[in-house]
């Protein structure tokens, strides 16, 4: 087996290893609330959440896919070099998955990801191979990084403002209601969360798609940029297993650290995502699930009771939002200081 066909075999098992920590890491986004309002039990949140995420993939399109994978332009490296800093940019998005996981911190894998690439790019084969989009921005298209990190900004604000506006309609209309309306409302949880699966699934596992589909372009196995349908297949299964086996530490976090969630608050949090992140999937601009669904929590108290928002842990969990892109880049870095060093990149 020639050196070519290996770095194609360890990236191919790196981005299933990152898929699936990307659905390990967002499963709480989708079942936090859920759970939390008592909609579900963990069990049938789980089931509901699993299936809903492998269809998203398969019917979600690739235009997220097509972004991610066109962002850095290795072409024009040597194939190892070029596969050998893919590799190095998944490694530590992966690892920056594990960590935030660890630490119980709803972090973004797509933060993580772009971080990495782009510190590896930049240290490997220089800033000129990173598409950054800002001519193509004065002329009216996004493109490039730009368009990555335009969406990873605006996604959140749109999730905070659409909750906290949708919240306050929900209040004014249901005003006269009753608490057997908690019941109907509980009942509507199963479709808004499984809308909310599909969306994460179309828009998250593109990611790793575009990813893998970049690396056997590189190698020559793809003259053009097209997802095969194994490669989909691929990322839909990961991603699956990753979500069925749920990250519960961030599910702690999300349910009951930020406001205190009960099914109006519930239902409007996974709209408000779901909306979010498939138009975001429609458009190719990659979003984190776990940026929306927090700071649509985040928006929903804000509506209704400001002074019971826990400020504090949103603040720690934009803290981590703002390390990450720095810190999968180091990450990428050493991994690919540690390479050159051996004499293999």
């Amino acid at each position: 087996m020639n050196q070519i066909w290996l770095l194609i075999i360890v990236a191919t098992v790196i981005v299933v290893v990152f898929d699936f920590t990307n659905g390990f890491h967002d499963a709480s986004n989708m079942i936090a609330s859920v759970i939390a309002s008592r909609a579900m039990t963990p069990t049938q949140a789980i089931i509901v959440v699993g299936t809903f995420t492998f269809l998203g993939p398969l019917l979600g399109g690739t235009a997220v896919a097509n972004t991610i994978g066109n962002f850095v332009t290795l072409d024009e490296l040597p194939i190892k070099l070029s596969l050998t800093v893919v590799i190095c940019g998944l490694l530590a998005a992966t690892v920056w998955n594990f960590f935030t996981w660890y630490r119980g911190l709803p972090s973004s894998s797509s933060h993580a990801l772009v971080g990495g690439l782009v510190g590896v790019v930049m240290i490997s084969a220089g800033p000129e191979h990173v598409l950054w989009g800002f001519s193509q921005l004065a002329e009216g298209h996004l493109t490039g990084v730009t368009k990555v990190l335009l969406a990873l900004f605006i996604s959140p604000l749109a999730g905070f403002w659409i909750g906290f506006m949708l919240h306050r309609l929900s209040l004014y209309l249901l005003r006269s209601a009753s608490p057997l309306i908690n019941r109907e409302l509980r009942g509507g949880q199963w479709i808004a969360t499984a809308g909310l699966a599909f969306s994460h699934g179309a828009n998250d596992a593109q990611k790793s798609m575009g990813i893998l589909t970049l690396c056997l372009l590189l190698s020559g196995e793809l003259t053009e940029f097209v997802v095969p349908f194994w490669v989909i297949l691929v990322c839909a299964v990961s991603i699956t297993l990753g979500t069925l086996l749920g990250g519960w530490k961030i599910v702690r976090t999300l349910a009951f650290a930020i406001y205190k969630i009960r099914p109006l608050h519930a239902v409007n949090s996974q709209v408000t995502s779901a909306s979010v992140i498939f138009i975001a999937s429609v458009i190719g601009a990659p979003v984190s699930t776990t940026h929306v669904v927090s700071s649509s929590i985040t928006g929903i108290g804000a509506s209704e009771r400001p002074k019971a928002v826990r400020w504090t842990k949103a603040r720690e969990i934009a803290v981590t939002w703002l390390l990450t892109i720095p810190g999968a880049a180091l990450v990428a870095i050493l991994s690919y200081s540690g390479l050159s060093l051996t004499g293999f990149a």
